[in-house]
């Protein structure tokens, strides 16, 4: 995380690194340039990240970034936000996963509009491109749920008789 929040904060952009405090504190993630928010927990940093970002971008990594894109691409399916993920896929590192995914749109276990904001790119000129490119199109069944501050509190009458 250090190399690249200091390559993206030479090259002029703002960089905010939400970070779990037990991360911080065992100094797993090296030095950090930009800001540092520290938060409680690992759910509480995605909720973060996805408050404070306009796009995600996954480089080369393992199952901890895996979880946070995977969680974030659920979340887009929920109609919770339309943000797109970048995957940097150099030398082929995420073909797999690719054609995970696009089996998994083919058999209908993800729907075109999760699917759509995982964005593979060879370069970081072409991710680029392809990011400002992006334009999010909704699935019309997610696009009826509404994830407002009221909706999410009101309580709703289950019937949970049962009829012998």
């Amino acid at each position: 995380m250090g190399c690249v929040s200091t390559a993206a904060h030479v090259g002029g952009s703002q960089v905010l690194d939400n970070i779990p405090t037990a991360l911080a504190e065992g100094n797993f993630v090296g030095k950090i340039v930009g800001e540092e928010l520290r938060v409680p927990t690992m759910q509480d940093r995605i909720s973060k990240m996805l408050k404070n970002s306009d796009t995600f971008i996954a480089l080369l990594s393992g199952i901890g970034t895996l979880e946070e894109i995977f969680q974030i691409a659920s979340w887009t399916q929920l109609n919770n936000h339309h943000k797109p993920i970048g995957m940097l896929n150099v030398d082929g590192f995420f073909n797999k996963l690719l054609s995970f995914l696009d089996q998994a749109e083919e058999e209908i276990f993800i729907p075109y509009s999760a699917r759509q904001i995982f964005i593979f790119a060879s370069t970081a000129e072409e991710m680029i491109d392809k990011l400002e490119d992006f334009v999010y199109k909704p699935d019309p069944v997610a696009a009826q749920i509404e994830w407002s501050k009221g909706s999410s509190t009101k309580k709703r009458k289950i019937d949970l008789s049962l009829n012998l």
